[in-house]
Parts: structure tokens; C-alpha cells; sequence
């Protein structure tokens, strides 16, 4: 089973105390910071599965230290803390790219509940693009199925391997024949020479 690690960054001791204690308890790997410069000098040595910030700390408040992590990781969960009052800040958090936010002090069941939300939405996306990334090959003829081809209609948009390199590397392709394919050709040739009553191959 998938350990997952979570940084919490918030300049009370108290809370960065109180959570941890919480998030250990459920069996995830947890660190803390005090501020939104350490947490940036820890997400440069280790990733992290998700990052839990308050919205209002020191020199560097949440929303600051979130643009600056989605500007280094766009993909990085980032889960938001704030107090009551606070919720224009928490809206604008969301659309700068945080996954969640939660009111605090928050209650004990419905934090679990979110960060595993959180987490599994996260892993829910990294599988996407994982299979984004993946190419279709036809298991028949080999052609490849080029999706940014604007050509959809007609089974256009599948073209040959030839093609589809020599259009993402921009380089020309060379035939050749590997030594199984040889192998596997002369045999062929000299089953049908057999086969027509003609002089096969001499070894």
C-alpha cells in the first residue's frame, strides 16, 4: 500500500502540532514548516503527496506560497487552511489551483475525510495523464494513432511509425532489415521455392 507524505506549513506551533499528531495517527509520513520560505526549500529536496498551508502567516502568506509552488509543480496538491471570516481568500485559493480548503479549528472526521479525497483525486490524475502519455499502436497494420492530427474522419489521424517519428523528431528514417527478420524471410523464400518445385537457396 501507497505511503503518502504531507507537508504542513503554518506559523502556530500549536496547529502544526495538532495536525501532525492527526495525520500520523492515520498512518501518513508527515513534516511541517513554519513559514512559506522553509516549506519552498523543502519542496526543492523531497515531494511531497499533498501540502497543507494556512492561508495567513508571517512574511510569506498562503496564496503567495501557492502560486509559487503551482509555478514550479502545476500538478502539486495543495490543501488550504483558514479561520472563519476568511473565506474570499479561500475561493481565491481555489482558483489559483488548490485542490480544497478547510475552516479551522477544523473537526477531526471531516480533515481525514478530505485529505483522503484529496489524495485520491491526486493519484486519479497522475493515472490520466499516465495514460495520455501512452500511444496507441494498431495491433494489426502498426500504424499509430496521432491525436494531434485536426484530420479525425477516415481514420486519418492513424499513420504509419515512419511518419508519426519523422513528424515529432523531424527526422528522416532509414529501412533496414534486423538479422531475425532476415532469418525469418529466407525461410520463407525457400518454402516457396519448395512449394513451386523450384532450386531452393544453397547454404
Amino acid at each position: 500500500m501507497e505511503q503518502h507524505s504531507i507537508l504542513i506549513v503554518d506559523d502556530e506551533p500549536i496547529v502544526r502540532h495538532t495536525l501532525q499528531q492527526d495525520l500520523l495517527d492515520q498512518g501518513y509520513l508527515v513534516d511541517s514548516a513554519e513559514g512559506g520560505e522553509i516549506a519552498l526549500q523543502k519542496l526543492a529536496k523531497k515531494e511531497y503527496s499533498l501540502i497543507i498551508t494556512d492561508l495567513i502567516m508571517g512574511e510569506m502568506n498562503g496564496l503567495d506560497l501557492l502560486d509559487a509552488i503551482k509555478q514550479k509543480r502545476p500538478e502539486q496538491a495543495v490543501f488550504i487552511l483558514t479561520g472563519y471570516g476568511r473565506l474570499e481568500s479561500a475561493i481565491a485559493a481555489l482558483r489559483l489551483g488548490a485542490t480544497d480548503y478547510l475552516l479551522k479549528p477544523y473537526d477531526y472526521d471531516e480533515m481525514i475525510l478530505r485529505v483522503g479525497r484529496c489524495l485520491a483525486m491526486q493519484k486519479m490524475e497522475k493515472t490520466l495523464k499516465m495514460y495520455e502519455n501512452l500511444l496507441s499502436i494498431c495491433s494489426e497494420c502498426k500504424k499509430i494513432r496521432d491525436d494531434s492530427s485536426t484530420t479525425k474522419e477516415k481514420g486519418e489521424n492513424w499513420i504509419s511509425i515512419e511518419k508519426y517519428l519523422s513528424k515529432t523528431t523531424g527526422s528522416d528514417l532509414s529501412h533496414g532489415i534486423c538479422p531475425e527478420c532476415y532469418k525469418k524471410k529466407i525461410k520463407e523464400l525457400d518454402l516457396f521455392m519448395k512449394k513451386t518445385n523450384q532450386p531452393t537457396r544453397k547454404e
